[in-house]
């Protein structure tokens, strides 16, 4: 199951696990559409591929919460 992490690594903008938006790589790196364009969708971190983050419905998020601890580490 995908840790659903809460924001973007590079910005710290929310990413709700319900709301698309969120791109991620094989190891769950998690960025917004803005930092992966800018990326031309690769990860910083590990040079894989960026790709679209799948939601997760708000009933699901009930039994399998989302990951609370954010990434963003700042400027």
């Amino acid at each position: 199951m995908l840790e659903m992490r809460p924001d973007c690594e590079r910005c710290g903008t929310d990413l709700p696990a319900y709301a698309g938006g969120a791109f991620i790589c094989s190891f769950e790196c998690t960025f917004c559409a803005e930092c992966s364009d800018a990326m031309d969708e690769r990860c910083p971190n590990c040079g894989g591929e960026l790709l679209d983050r799948p939601t997760r419905s708000k009933k699901s998020l009930e039994k399998f919460p989302a990951l609370a601890v954010r990434k963003y580490k700042g400027a």
